[in-house]
């Protein structure tokens, strides 16, 4: 934590630079912080000055600070984590808009390290999967994603006994169900549905979220052969992930 004997006298002086008196108090706010972040005075990963401390230092009230905080957390530029602080926002992981790829891939791709956290593999009714599973029974799995220590996605996939009959056997700590599966049954056709929610309680405090964050829902559905192999529900923190993909000729 930055000491607020220093915070005080460089951001009070910082703030009066970040914009006309006419500008509100939390833009300002905002201005000051991301020239910040866009000059080098505060790092990727590194935490900023609390909310105390900006409260202090600009003689603000806490909703002028609050909003600015939230708002920047909404673009992607700085991260809140409850009971740690705020930190300026690494570089959002991106997956493939337009094609179907292993996430622990993408990560290992851009220099980080992708372990998991499984939450429960069970065989359970089919009663909330999607009926053209054909399955009167399904295996279910719920699965958090980590890059580095950060969680960046919760997977919550159904699986299709007869396509994946040992999928409840595998160790998906060391392996993804993506690449198992396309191991078993390769993936021949693929449909995607996204969507901007907001989590539920269980989903914010496996992603370490707070009630405010935007997420982005990935519907996957995915067909080996004709026959429909799994389902699954990907939601990602907003503030940590992106979309991307192209079309046409290079």
């Amino acid at each position: 934590m930055v000491p607020i004997t220093v915070v005080e006298s460089e951001l009070a002086a910082q703030f009066h630079q970040s914009g006309p008196a006419s500008v509100p108090a939390y833009q300002r706010v905002k201005n000051l912080i991301a020239e910040g972040v866009r000059s080098g005075h505060w790092s990727q990963g590194q935490q900023l000055p609390s909310e105390n401390q900006l409260v202090s230092a600009l003689g603000l009230s806490r909703m002028t600070i609050n909003r600015a905080l939230r708002e920047l957390t909404h673009e992607g530029l700085i991260v809140r984590r409850a009971g740690l602080g705020t930190f300026v926002a690494e570089p959002k992981a991106a997956s493939a808009l337009l094609e179907v790829r292993n996430i622990a891939d993408d990560i290992r791709r851009h220099g980080h390290r992708h372990r998991t956290e499984v939450v429960y593999l069970r065989e359970e009714p089919a009663v909330a999967a999607d009926p053209e599973l054909g399955a009167s029974r399904v295996f279910h799995s719920l699965i958090v994603h980590f890059e580095d220590d950060t969680p960046i996605q919760l997977e919550d996939r159904y699986v299709n006994p007869e396509a994946a009959p040992h999928y409840l056997e595998r160790d998906f700590t060391r392996e993804t169900p993506h690449a198992y599966l396309n191991a078993v049954a390769p993936l021949t056709r693929g449909e995607h549905v996204v969507e901007a929610v907001l989590a539920t309680p269980e989903e914010r405090r496996l992603l370490r979220t707070d009630r405010h964050e935007p997420c982005l829902l990935i519907r996957r559905r995915t067909w080996s052969s004709g026959t429909l192999v799994s389902v699954a529900t990907l939601l990602h923190p907003g503030s940590r992930h992106r979309l991307e993909g192209s079309f046409g000729e290079s």
